[in-house]
């Protein structure tokens, strides 16, 4: 039987029509015109006649033809134009070069990691097969050097691509070469970076054992640079002296920065998120004579390498960056400056005495750049240098400091501070200016340097500071009016570099090199705060409101915060645990985070420390004596592997994951105890194991972590078994094997001998100078490889060749701890 539809009424329809359109939150007027098209009902159905359409206006006719266009927005401003114009950054003759390489899109550059295990190959793939193969394929398209490495990097570890990201995305002959680039990067073995990017880092010139902080890391590409020093510069076989601490105010932007170094399995790494400028100094020490007592225990936290990359304008990325162009106004400089310089002032106060800090933007406002370095100067008086370094890196194309620029403000030009407005004189401040005298110039002026010289220095791609006793540098040799250059700086900020697009192709960067003297002079710098905060507290308010993305109004919350923990420091010094001492990381884990942490309502009253940074878990020492123990025994890990100390947790009970640390790393969390808990810490250490769930009879509860695999194999002496070539290959290639299934019988009843848990497979007669090893775990009839299919694909290609490896599904991941459990 068929059921009869009822017939449905237009005023029926136009109801139901209605009611959708009240449900949805529709404005009425669009529900009329839905309702009219659905129903095709007369006009006087809705007693009244339709209003006829209105004309568009000019805006909605030219917003509707920019939709309608699959043209990019017009890579044009002309007050970009004019205020660099008028500051002189360029020759006159060099302009239409400049705007013309500033509107090309930006070529794809990257940087292989000097410390990756399969180093060699990766840069003969590179040599010998993509860059012969990307010269045949797209010689058309981008010249005969499609792919080179930067003259200028050391070693020959950076490359250029005369593509842009886009068109390395989108070109089917590259898309070989685009697949390596993604899964290189994901195992760590390279990093996508800006050439320019590359620079500030190679000025710090690490040495091993050194100190490092970067100040304003994420999304950590720089940071991800420095520990390949610290790794690079260590002796084979021993983990790094040397400590790399990197910080971001924003915890998102953490998220990225730990993600992005992860990759590097580095238990030198602490990741801590707090405002640049307030950055923790952790004193113990009530002055200088004090801090320097004990050179076993740091009693202030203090680095010998500083690197400031300063949030910014970034009118130097506008290559990749398009939407700058219509953004792009001369006041986003004037409102970075005095956040810069208070960022590179706490630099300098964390530097050690003959210690080193790079100063680097990707701006070219002076406003931002020279401006900034001589107030650190003025500031900082005969405590710093600004270093040449032109004997550094000669291959790289750069441009002196200016002497001499303008300020803007709302489209008036200003030489002195003395010329702008009262009522501006808050906004626009006398650290802005080249002249600016807001505090006594004690700073020395090296080389005679003299600003008011008629000379001029001809612009040369390997600047040279000989060149630059007696003579004006201002932009490397443009002239200026006299009344100009009388205003100029008295420093040697010709000894600041520029990079600019036109010169190599790129983006634009300015960096400076400090080197300290000696402690600053407090008073001094007590002094300069005074002054700017009397000039420019209205303006930090501002400041805050309109770049939400870089500053976190969290100061004074900050302060109070440091406050109680001081207090709750001392209140629990008498209930601290034994075998627990406090520190802070966030949780890069988050699936784990309720069933590690338990019922908080049993925690103890230490544990309450997680509230005082919001969004941080607490972690823990770990000196549970009797699981490291067992830890020891079972996989016969030598004494001179030392885990006093060394592992942390996050919880206190049945702790899922226990990360390891450097010598370094443990100092610094026991001087972060001492203080109160100061630093927050985001991330730290590299993980080493594992709790398991398996039902296999495993006498030891905790498995080892692929990740911490390299640090820990060189000291251990049990559970170990070695697999041929063929065994090997197999093992990584289909993961799980039985052990009646290897092509070795014998390989095949050592595994079967041995008791159920956790073990390491090792590549038998590689000829690798270091051993190739693997996680596995030996269940109850077969081997099971616990290592994520990126790594396990590296394995593949560059020790047995296989290319075409597909890379399982990321829910293949989550499958490792399946596998040590037994389900699979």
């Amino acid at each position: 039987m068929i059921a009869l539809r009822a017939p449905i009424s237009l005023l029926h329809l136009a109801a139901a029509a209605g009611q959708r359109n009240r449900c949805t939150g529709g404005h009425r007027r669009r529900g009329y015109a839905q309702r009219r098209h659905l129903s095709g009902a007369p006009e006087s159905l809705w007693g009244r006649s339709p209003r006829p359409p209105r004309p568009p206006t000019p805006a909605a006719a030219a917003r509707s033809e920019s939709n309608t266009s699959s043209l990019p927005p017009p890579l044009e401003n002309a007050a970009f134009e004019e205020y660099y114009k008028e500051q002189r950054i360029v020759h006159e003759e060099e302009w239409d070069d400049f705007m013309s390489v500033l509107r090309k899109p930006l070529p794809a550059t990257f940087r292989v990691n000097a410390s990756c295990r399969f180093l060699k190959d990766i840069c003969s793939r590179l040599e010998n097969d993509f860059r012969r193969a990307l010269e045949n394929e797209v010689s058309d398209e981008c010249g005969e050097y499609a792919l080179s490495p930067l003259p200028w990097y050391p070693g020959n570890l950076a490359w250029h691509l005369n593509l842009s990201r886009k068109q390395l995305r989108k070109n089917p002959a590259l898309e070989s070469f685009h697949e390596f680039l993604k899964h290189e990067s994901e195992v760590g073995n390279i990093t996508r970076q800006e050439a320019v990017s590359m620079v500030p880092p190679l000025f710090l010139n690490v040495q091993a054992g050194h100190h490092i902080l970067d100040m304003c890391a994420a999304p950590g590409s720089k940071t991800f640079q420095l520990l390949e020093m610290i790794h690079q510069s260590k002796e084979p076989g021993l983990l790094p002296t040397a400590l790399v601490i990197a910080n971001d105010l924003k915890v998102q932007r953490c998220d990225v920065l730990i993600h992005n170094t992860k990759r590097m399995c580095t238990a030198n790494l602490i990741v801590t998120n707090h405002e640049a400028q307030s950055f923790p100094s952790c004193s113990l020490a009530k002055d200088d004579s004090q801090a320097y007592k004990d050179h076993c225990k740091p009693q202030r936290l203090e680095f010998d390498r500083v690197l400031c990359d300063v949030p910014c304008s970034g009118d130097g990325t506008l290559r990749k960056s398009h939407d700058l162009w219509r953004k792009w106004s001369s006041s986003m400089g004037n409102e970075f400056h005095l956040l810069q310089v208070n960022i590179a002032m706490r630099g300098i106060a964390l530097l050690k005495v003959g210690g080193r800090m790079v100063y680097s933007t990707c701006s070219m406002n002076p406003v931002e750049n020279e401006a900034v370095v001589a107030e650190l100067l003025r500031r900082s008086g005969s405590s710093v240098e600004l270093l040449d370094v032109s004997s550094e890196l000669q291959e790289l194309v750069r441009r002196p400091g200016l002497s001499t620029w303008k300020v803007n403000d709302k489209g008036s030009w200003f030489q002195t501070h003395q010329d702008v407005p009262d009522s501006r004189k808050n906004v626009i401040l006398p650290s802005m200016f080249p002249s600016s005298t807001s505090i006594h110039e004690s700073h020395t002026v090296y080389n005679s340097f003299d600003v008011n010289s008629e000379y001029n220095v001809p612009l040369s791609r390997n600047f040279n500071i000989e060149d630059t006793n007696n003579v004006n540098c201002d932009t490397g040799g443009i002239s200026s009016s006299n009344s100009a250059q009388s205003l100029g700086s008295k420093f040697p900020l010709y000894r600041c570099m520029r990079i600019v697009p036109h010169d190599q192709d790129g983006g634009a960067f300015f960096i400076a090199v400090i080197r300290k003297l000696s402690p600053l002079n407090e008073n001094q710098v007590i002094k300069v705060r005074k002054t700017e905060n009397l000039l420019s507290g209205n303006r930090a308010v501002k400041l805050q409101e309109q770049c939400q993305h870089r500053i976190v109004s969290e100061v004074l919350d900050d302060n109070k915060l440091l406050d109680e923990q001081a207090k709750l420091s001392v209140a629990n010094q008498t209930s601290k645990d034994d075998n627990l001492i406090e520190v802070k990381m966030a949780s890069d884990d988050v699936e784990y985070s309720q069933t590690e942490s338990g019922d908080r309502s049993h925690r103890t009253n230490k544990l309450d420390y997680r509230h005082k940074w919001k969004g941080i878990d607490p972690v823990l020492f770990f000196k549970d004596e009797d699981v490291i123990k067992n830890i020891v025994s079972f996989f016969g890990i030598e004494e001179s592997f030392s885990l006093e100390g060394r592992l942390v947790t996050r919880s206190t009970d049945n702790a899922r994951r226990i990360y390891y640390v450097s010598k370094a790393v443990q100092d610094v969390l026991e001087l972060n105890v001492q203080v109160g808990e100061q630093i927050k810490i985001a991330s730290l250490g590299v993980k080493m194991f594992e709790r398991h769930r398996s039902k296999d009879g495993c006498s030891c509860a905790y498995r080892l972590s692929y990740e911490g695999l390299s640090l820990l194999f060189p000291y251990m002496r049990k559970r170990i078994l070695y697999a041929s070539p063929v065994d090997f290959q197999h093992l990584v290639q289909y993961r799980t094997i039985n052990f009646a299934r290897f092509a070795d019988a014998r390989f095949g009843e050592e595994a079967a001998s041995l008791m159920p848990g956790c073990c390491v497979v090792v590549l038998r007669e590689a000829k690798d100078p270091s051993p190739i090893a693997i996680v596995c775990w030996r269940g109850k009839a077969t081997m099971n490889v616990l290592v994520s299919p990126p790594d396990r694909k590296e394995l593949l290609e560059y020790r047995f060749g296989f290319k075409a490896f597909k890379v399982e599904d990321e829910k293949s991941n989550k499958d490792i701890d399946a596998l040590a459990e037994g389900s699979l």
